[in-house]
């Protein structure tokens, strides 16, 4: 009995071990490091818009150890005090398969492996910062989602809020990304 409690005692402790060794989930990119300046080339581009100073390219992006279980990615970029508050939804992205694991520059504004929801300039693909000149530097939270959702079961134009209450439930894990950018 004793010899038992011992092996399953140290069973538990080397699962308690393996787990707590487990890498982060982490997104990270080439093109800037967490709370960095954007380059110009990834801010917004709009005829007529004096704030879209730059030529709308999205950053490349990467990530790695997502959570088990995971079947597809939900990505959202978000400035939390863009329109004087309200915040702005620069990029609703998911339906992205699991097996995928980076954005090359461009894909994301070019509308490359993924569904595009609908952010708040209207458009399904990447639309890159505009604060207004004098506003100082917005913060750019890129997070991406680990889902248990099979990739390709949502459907086209969700708004940020409704593909979050379609992820109730089905999100396993979460990791961000921040990038500033202002027109100072």
């Amino acid at each position: 009995m004793k010899k038992t409690l011992l092996s399953v005692s140290l069973l538990l402790s080397l699962a308690a071990a393996a787990e707590a060794a487990t890498p982060p989930f982490t997104l990270s990119s080439p093109d800037f490091n967490d709370n960095a300046l954007l380059d110009k080339k990834f801010a917004g581009n709009a005829a007529g818009k004096a704030a879209c100073t730059g030529e709308n390219i999205s950053p490349a992006l990467s990530w790695e150890n997502p959570p088990a279980g995971t079947q597809s990615y939900v990505l959202i970029v978000d400035d939390l005090v863009g329109a004087k508050g309200l915040g702005v939804n620069h990029m609703v992205a998911y339906n992205i398969p699991a097996s995928r694991t980076q954005f090359a520059q461009s894909d994301l504004s070019d509308g490359t492996g993924f569904t595009g929801g609908t952010n708040t300039p209207g458009t399904l693909r990447y639309y890159g910062p505009c604060p207004p000149a004098g506003s100082g530097a917005h913060h750019y939270n890129f997070t991406l989602i680990a889902t248990d959702l099979p990739a390709n079961v949502l459907t086209r134009g969700l708004s940020r809020e409704e593909l979050l209450g379609r992820l109730k439930g089905h999100a396993l894990g979460a990791a961000g990304l921040v990038g500033r950018f202002g027109n100072d």
